[in-house]
């Protein structure tokens, strides 16, 4: 395991000099904003990926609506599967890249919260620590139920959703 104050204490207050607490307490605020930007990217990289699929669906079904009002109407509409099938495998590896994502961010928040609560060891007051202890460290469903977990769910939603298109149109090759 890491020994995350060798790596995050490099000198001794005695070394550095009068303005070490100052500097540790700057550097401490800034590093708090960093994971609240994390955060923030995490967001908006949701946003990107559930707009994209949730785009690919509709594309899908404006598409199938598009050959019923046709075969209604007596037109044959003839390169409808290979769409589909380009489409839905599309949106598949957009889940995976989604899900992979997710993953990522989830570990680096983890790491960044690590680090902040192990300078709140050096501070007179540890916020990020109390607050952690008050949800029962995440352990204790009721208290607190992280976010991610959910997170995690809506891509594969999605992946199933394509997938199920894609076996159709698989299916509907074969059959035809």
């Amino acid at each position: 395991m890491l020994d995350i104050d060798k790596v995050l204490f490099k000198q001794s207050k005695e070394a550095y000099g009068k303005d070490y607490a100052t500097h540790c307490l700057e550097i401490y605020k800034l590093y708090v904003e960093m994971a609240d930007r994390i955060s923030s990217r995490r967001h908006s990289a949701n946003s990107f990926f559930l707009t994209i699929n949730s785009a690919i669906i509709a594309v899908l079904g404006y598409v199938q609506f598009g050959v019923y009002l046709g075969a209604k109407l007596g037109v044959e509409a003839s390169q409808t599967n290979e769409f589909y099938g380009i489409i839905s495998v599309l949106g598949m590896f957009l889940c995976l890249v989604w899900f992979r994502l997710i993953q990522s961010y989830k570990q680096l928040n983890t790491a960044k919260f690590q680090v902040i609560l192990q300078i709140e060891q050096f501070l007179p007051i540890a916020p990020f620590d109390a607050e952690w202890k008050v949800v029962g460290k995440g352990s204790e469903p009721k208290l607190f139920k992280p976010f991610t977990d959910l997170e995690m769910i809506i891509p594969w939603v999605f992946f199933v959703l394509n997938f199920a298109v894609f076996l159709k149109v698989t299916f509907s090759l074969f059959i035809s």
